[in-house]
């Protein structure tokens, strides 16, 4: 009887203390975590099209609690969301990435994840288009002021400024490009239970 108790007893133990050690063994990664992502593809919103593969290389590991869940040099791949090449006078290049899959350079197990969408949008060319338009227009005023006075200003001014205006219209805005060994910080949308 004694040693029938004793048995369930040390059963018990060993089954607590075993999934004690498998818990310990897990890492839960959680949402909002930042990867910090080197590239190792070359992109652009006007050199990519949705739906194409992206592949990178975590340029820190993922530390939770002093502990790390996935180390450096790890793969992960995903793909272009939203290329748009920048069109003329309005709408700059943007470009959008996920990742959907992570791969430890550690064990070699693959993870599905999903990040939160990263996207870069190319700067704008306002002050440059003004200056475009402006500097023509000021040179055609100066100009029509010296030939015939303050109605020939005006003239050289709208003259000036209509060039200036038809370079702006036919230069297309700034595009996004993404080389390879670009770093980007993406994020976890969903938590990842990582198994050491």
């Amino acid at each position: 009887m004694m040693t029938t108790r004793l048995m369930a007893g040390l059963t018990v133990f060993m089954l607590v203390a075993g999934a004690s050690a498998e818990t310990a063994d897990r890492i839960t990664i959680p949402a909002g975590t930042a990867m910090r992502v080197r590239l190792e593809s070359n992109l652009g919103s006007d050199i990519s099209s949705p739906r194409d593969h992206v592949r990178g290389r975590l340029a820190q590991p993922l530390v939770i609690d002093g502990r790390t869940a996935i180390p450096a040099g790890s793969g992960v791949s995903g793909t272009v969301v939203e290329a748009q090449e920048a069109g003329r006078v309005k709408g700059r290049g943007r470009l959008s990435l996920r990742f959907t899959s992570l791969t430890s350079a550690r064990t070699d197990d693959s993870y599905r994840i999903r990040t939160r969408t990263w996207t870069k949008v190319a700067p704008g060319t306002k002050q440059k288009d003004a200056a475009t338009i402006g500097l023509p227009a000021a040179g055609g005023a100066i100009v029509g002021a010296l030939t015939a006075g303050r109605k020939g200003a005006a003239i050289g001014a709208a003259v000036g400024g209509g060039a200036g205006t038809a370079v702006v219209l036919s230069t297309r805005g700034k595009d996004v490009r993404m080389g390879e060994g670009a770093l980007i910080v993406v994020r976890l949308d969903q938590p990842l239970l990582i198994d050491r």
